[in-house]
């Protein structure tokens, strides 16, 4: 069980992290014609709108704060004098607020994809099980809020963050600080880092789409010339 977990938690991530750039550049240079989030807004529109509004929100609240809740060294929080603590009421907080909207989103989109027909009929298999993923992946992660509330000292989320912050610095002991997690934890980061393996297969690609976005704001403007 040792070696298990020190491949899941050890090595695994480098590999999930290894799919996800090199097999994102390869979808990128041969097949660029497939690079696309295959919009079904023409068959029907529904709730997309809300549906999509709601999950977005909640994904990128949920995004961001896992990269600064995370990844932000723990002497940057001591410094600033915010405690453990505190810290993790605020991650229970807003991992409900953020979390509870991306699964009624998600919901929404789920029941509209599944459940009119012509929609269903040109949904991809891949897609079908992306959704699914997503929505396990999700449902641990509100789950571990209550989890959470068991260690309201933020010992459980320093070892989290410790583990995190290693992974990305490359020290090989990183998986050692969680190796007393429950359960919860341990499914909800194996659901999340197996999304980074199958993020160049399926429509997530377009993610790196919406954030080259962001170089949209910098360019020139378009002159147009009356003839």
């Amino acid at each position: 069980m040792d070696y298990l977990h020190q491949f899941i938690y050890g090595i695994y991530p480098y590999i999930a992290l290894a799919i996800f750039l090199f097999g994102s550049l390869a979808r990128f240079e041969r097949e660029q014609y497939t690079w696309k989030s295959d919009s079904s807004q023409m068959l029907h529109a529904g709730n997309l709108r809300v549906g999509n509004i709601l999950f977005h929100i909640g994904v990128l609240g949920l995004f961001f704060g896992h990269m600064v809740g995370l990844l932000t060294p723990v002497i940057v929080w001591d410094t600033l004098g915010v405690s453990h603590g505190f810290k993790q009421m605020i991650a229970i907080v807003m991992g409900g607020v953020f979390g509870s909207l991306c699964m009624v989103g998600l919901l929404i989109l789920m029941h509209r994809r599944f459940t009119d027909a012509r929609i269903s009929a040109v949904t991809k298999t891949g897609d079908k099980v992306l959704l699914l993923w997503i929505f396990i992946t999700l449902g641990l992660g509100l789950s571990t809020i209550f989890e959470s509330l068991n260690h309201t000292d933020g010992h459980m989320m320093v070892l989290l963050m410790t583990w995190a912050q290693h992974i990305v610095t490359f020290k090989g002991d990183a998986a050692s600080f969680i190796i007393g997690a429950p359960i919860l934890f341990k499914a909800h980061l194996f659901m999340g880092l197996s999304l980074f393996v199958i993020f160049p297969f399926t429509r997530l690609v377009h993610v790196w789409s919406g954030f080259a976005s962001v170089g949209y704001l910098s360019r020139a403007w378009q002159l147009v010339r009356p003839r």
